[in-house]
């Protein structure tokens, strides 16, 4: 059995060093022929300076030492807008800086057709931002920002159509006008302030002038009214007592008339005579109140007259309970038996005692004797 004879290399030797090379130049090719494009990029692959076709992403395998990869971002780009001095329409200067939205829409025309499509796009924003401010006034400037957006928008979206770039949004982020014009606009808007504060001023004095007039009127109605209400009540008021101290003195009146005629009969019913005689104001009236004293209905002819009904105030107010007490004691004096006094003068002029009180002797209460003798006109008119 022959054993294997190890020759050891020196480091020297020509065949490890060409070993060395070729594996070298094998690993250099390998990675100049594997190309990985991100999720988000694609890349322009050109050979020997031409261009051959878009990488899509992941591994590709590409011409090793003669390509060269482009890639392009295709996501939302943000592009800032440099400050720019413009100019207004009404030659007020002002300073603008705005923000560009961007995306690759395609790479092969934003490799293609520009050198740099975002440097491109910046100064194309730029010089479409001092236009546009150039044809606006001032004050449209500071307060329609939305309007500059859209037009610097479609102004921009032309010529980065043939780029293969879509402008997505234009944001300008301010304007400032300069020291000198913002100072006079603080004196135009201190200025505007004080005369809306002196209007709002003068207004709220018309309308509290024109309210406390209002309801100065409204109270001397309410006044007026209420004097007016008072003066009626008042004279309301006075006539209802006129109307009743009369009806008080006429009834106060006619029952003095009544008390002073029923004293005067109850002095003729204590007196010797039967013939009475009665005032014509008293006459009336008790046979006025004739009906309410008796407590009975009065016939007149074939008619019934039913007597009328006083209330408790009334009859203590004209005293129909007093004139009927009197009346009652009027009556009960007045009743005088006349043939007892026509025997009694008989039984005097003959000469005959008379007995106590009212009677006679028993000769003459007997009826025994009767005298032919015709009385006196003495007696006569005593009788009376």
């Amino acid at each position: 059995m022959n054993a294997l004879t190890v020759v050891p290399l020196q480091l020297g030797d020509p065949t490890m060093i060409v070993g060395l090379v070729v594996l070298a130049i094998v690993a250099i090719t390998v990675w100049q022929m594997v190309e990985i494009v991100d999720a988000y990029n694609r890349g322009a692959l050109t050979v020997f300076g031409e261009y051959r076709k878009l990488l899509d992403p992941g591994l590709n395998i590409v011409p090793p030492f003669v390509s060269r990869v482009h890639t392009f971002d295709m996501r939302t780009q943000t592009l800032d807008v440099p400050s720019q001095e413009a100019i207004t329409r009404d030659n007020s200067p002002v300073t603008a800086d705005a923000v560009v939205y961007i995306r690759v829409m395609d790479a092969k025309r934003a490799f293609l057709e520009v050198e740099n499509y975002q440097r491109a796009v910046s100064n194309l924003a730029q010089t479409t931002l001092r236009a546009v401010i150039g044809d606006m006034e001032l004050d449209d400037t500071l307060s329609r920002r939305e309007m500059i957006n859209e037009r610097i928008r479609t102004e921009l979206d032309e010529p980065t159509d043939e780029w293969g770039i879509r402008v997505e949004s234009v944001e300008v982020r301010e304007v400032t006008p300069s020291r000198g014009v913002t100072d006079a606009m603080e004196q135009q808007t201190s200025a505007e302030r004080r005369r809306r504060a002196m209007i709002l001023e003068a207004q709220g004095e018309r309308r509290s002038a024109v309210e406390k007039a209002e309801g100065d009127k409204q109270s001397d109605i309410i006044r007026a009214q209420g004097e007016k209400q008072s003066q009626i009540l008042e004279a309301q008021g006075d006539a209802i007592s006129t109307v009743l101290r009369a009806r008080s003195a006429e009834s106060m009146g006619e029952r003095a008339i009544i008390d002073m005629g029923m004293d005067t009969l109850k002095e003729i019913g204590q007196s010797e005579s039967t013939t009475f005689v009665l005032p014509q104001e008293l006459t009336s009236m008790v046979g006025r109140y004739g009906k309410h004293l008796s407590g009975s209905d009065v016939s007149v002819g074939d008619a019934q007259l039913e007597s009328l009904e006083f209330d408790d105030e009334t009859r203590e107010l004209i005293g129909l309970d007093d004139i009927a007490e009197m009346i009652g004691e009027i009556d009960a004096e007045a009743e005088v038996d006349l043939e007892a006094m026509e025997q009694q003068a008989k039984a005097i002029q003959e000469g005959k005692d008379v007995g106590p009180g009212t009677g006679i002797d028993s000769d003459v209460a007997d009826g025994s004797e009767e005298s032919d003798t015709e009385p006196t006109p003495e007696s006569d008119s005593r009788s009376e």
